[in-house]
């Protein structure tokens, strides 16, 4: 197996972490790092997601009793003409 030498440039706070972890696994920088790429060349990627697409109810606007402002007043409202007691 050929080695290559590369130069890379990490931003003090990551060269710092690398640093730790490495010797908290008892690896050298070079080692860690080859190894984490390594792991993460190996994860397959994941499938791409589906383009979203918004259903919309049909008709162009609110009931006028409706407040879009207040969302919650629609269940409120729903709740008394459904199970508010019949007055008579």
């Amino acid at each position: 197996m050929r080695i290559m030498r590369t130069t890379i440039s990490l931003d003090d706070q990551l060269s710092a972490r690398v640093r730790r972890e490495a010797h908290e696994r008892q690896m050298s920088v070079s080692a860690f790092i080859a190894a984490t790429l390594s792991d993460a060349l190996l994860k397959p990627e994941p499938p791409p997601r589906p383009p979203f697409r918004l259903v919309t109810a049909p008709g162009a606007r609110p009931r006028p009793t409706v407040d879009l402002n207040r969302p919650r007043a629609i269940d409120i409202e729903h709740d008394e003409m459904h199970h508010a007691p019949s007055r008579r």
